[in-house]
């Protein structure tokens, strides 16, 4: 399987507030890559770094136009993440 992403993709970080959220987030946001957005349910308003923290994916994608999500929630809430 390939992932393709490019500098035009628009990444979206579910998560964003926890530890490996804000570890992997703060590396791709210092490599370059375009985080537009993070997702934490009760922290929308807040920002990660300059990035912009949303209460649901809907919103992120809605108001900055994410296209990749990448997931870092604990297990028991990955799948309710990804659908």
């Amino acid at each position: 399987m390939s992932i393709l992403i490019d500098k035009k993709s628009k990444v979206l970080i579910q998560g964003i507030t926890g530890k490996e959220g804000s570890r992997a987030s703060h590396e791709m946001i210092s490599y370059g890559t375009n985080v537009v957005a993070g997702v934490t349910p009760g922290k929308g308003g807040q920002d990660f770094e300059g990035t912009p923290i949303f209460d649901t994916v809907q919103e992120a994608v809605s108001q900055k136009g994410a296209n990749v999500s990448l997931v870092f929630v604990p297990a028991p809430f990955a799948a309710d993440a990804v659908l």
